[in-house]
Parts: C-alpha cells; structure tokens; sequence
C-alpha cells in the first residue's frame, strides 16, 4: 500500500514522501496514528493544500521537544534493586521501570519515547535513548545499584 507521511519516520522517509509499506503497517500502525494518509490523488491534493499547516505543527512541537530534551540533558536515574554479590539483578529493569523512575523525578516521559536496546539484567551504568520528536533525540544515564548505601 502507498502511503503519504505526515512526519518523519526513521528508515522510511520524510515528511511529504510517498512510500510503498505493507497493508497492516499502514492499517494498523501509520494511519490509526495520524502519521500517513492513503496515497490517493484526492488525498495528494488535500495534502498539498495543508502541507504549510502541517509543517508548522510539525515545527512547534519540534521546538517543544528541543527545549524538553535540554531538561533532561543531564539526568541520571538511580534504581535500586535486590542482586546478588556478583551484580545479576534478581529480575530485570524494563522500559515500564525507567519511565516510572522518569515520573518520580520529575520528568514526563511516555514509555513509547524510551528505547532500550534490551532488558538491564546487572548493576552498572546504561545510556537510554529518549525519542521525544521523530527529530529530537536524547540520552540520560541510569545507574542500577545493589543496595541504598550504594546509591549515596
């Protein structure tokens, strides 16, 4: 199915292009999201018509996310949770985790924007990716601790 993106998507276009997805990607995910309309000559036409609109809605909450993201520039989460001697959590720290540990800080994150390679299954320091804007990236560190005397 041929769509037209309404933002910028990563490994798939721009703004304004028209690409060629599989039905339930646009089905599913890109339409119901607001993020691409059906490439049809009536729907080229209306976009074309609201492109100025849509490019100035999409430049706002840009510059939103920009000033968001200097907020967080700098954070650093510590998590404490119960481990073994050796620094293997007992469970696991998942996206649900730092975006709880976001909210007690402070700082209103979707847990959609966190991106996390995989699940924190040791003590340590981890980057997360925070994607507050198709364009806008950030990242913030969190330190999984053993215990609360470590955290000091």
């Amino acid at each position: 199915m041929e769509v037209i993106l309404l933002e910028r998507i990563t490994r798939l276009g721009g703004m304004g292009d028209v690409v060629k997805v599989r039905n339930g990607y646009a089905r599913n995910f890109l339409i119901p999201m607001k993020k691409a309309l059906r490439a049809s000559d009536e729907n080229k036409k209306v976009f074309e018509e609201r492109r100025h609109i849509i490019e100035e809605n999409n430049a706002k909450s840009k510059a939103e996310a920009e000033i968001f993201a200097k907020k967080l520039t700098g954070t650093s989460l510590t998590i404490v949770r119960q481990a073994s001697q050796e620094g293997k959590l007992y469970g696991s720290i998942a996206v649900r985790d730092i975006a709880d540990a976001l909210k007690e800080a402070g700082h209103n994150v979707a847990k959609s924007q966190i991106v996390m390679t995989s699940a924190i299954k040791n003590t340590g320091e981890y980057p997360i990716r925070i994607t507050l804007h198709p364009e806008v990236v950030t990242t913030i560190n969190a330190r999984v601790v053993r215990i609360e005397n470590e955290a000091a």
